[in-house]
């Protein structure tokens, strides 16, 4: 079943308007007709199950068969702070990200980042990101689209991650998997989470003292190191696990 997203003012009591670049693709690429079935989420996370009623030129309209809240999401909310990487890594980040189960993304520019962006590719960067997590989130059957920030320098992310009730930061020269154990088995399924994932040539002592300072928990992904979108991935894919599972024991 496709997967759209809409805003709350294209939802009606019994039908949903659907509008823009989707249209085409529902008619054209797609080649949906009427009464294929179509699944439509609002950025609320609720989803929507639908019969495709009518195909006009500029609209698709669907009827609702059945409703539910937030189906595939998480109940924690994961907020993923993804120092710059290079090339197109970042879009493998994102992509990955938001099938794994990512809240918001937040790329951050740190003292070791080889890349540095100006005010206008950081803009046009932005729109792509977006664009990638929107079409991730569909090909996952996200309930919402996580949104990806603009960059933020490091003080003013570790500001914002702050809000978040848990704080990891996986470092390379942390060594030991006790701390990381016990931070996810301090977990609750309904936590905020930050992820703070250093660039290609790691966090500086500077950045390293200052989430400590905050009372960050540093952690260790084990003996190898890896490459900054591994570990973006890697960390995810372990929230995910120990998420998932005491969503699982809470549902028995």
């Amino acid at each position: 079943m496709y997967q759209f997203f809409v805003e709350d003012a294209q939802i009606g009591k019994e039908f949903i308007t659907i509008t823009g670049s989707d249209v085409n693709h529902i008619k054209n690429v797609l080649r949906m007709k009427p009464g294929e079935k179509i699944r439509v989420s609002n950025q609320q996370g609720k989803d929507y199950y639908c019969e495709i009623l009518e195909l006009g030129d500029d609209f698709v309209q669907a009827d609702i068969l059945d409703s539910e809240a937030a189906g595939t999401e998480l109940g924690a909310k994961i907020f993923l702070f993804q120092a710059l990487p290079k090339g197109d890594r970042m879009e493998t980040v994102i992509q990955k990200a938001v099938e794994l189960g990512v809240y918001e993304i937040i790329p951050v520019a740190m003292k070791y980042c080889v890349v540095k962006l100006d005010a206008k590719k950081a803009e046009n960067k932005k729109k792509r990101w977006q664009a990638i997590a929107e079409s991730a989130a569909k090909q996952s059957k996200r309930s919402r689209i996580p949104v990806v920030h603009e960059v933020m320098d490091f003080a003013s992310a570790v500001e914002y991650a702050k809000n978040c009730q848990v704080n990891l930061v996986p470092y390379e020269n942390e060594r030991g998997m006790v701390a990381t154990r016990e931070a996810l088995d301090s977990l609750h399924a309904k936590d905020s989470i930050s992820v703070m994932i250093g660039p290609e040539g790691g966090f500086s002592e500077e950045e390293i003292e200052k989430v400590r300072t905050e009372h960050m928990q540093v952690i260790s992904l084990g003996k190898r190191i890896l490459r900054t979108d591994t570990a973006a991935i890697a960390t995810l894919s372990l929230l995910m696990l120990e998420l998932e599972m005491m969503e699982a024991k809470q549902e028995k």
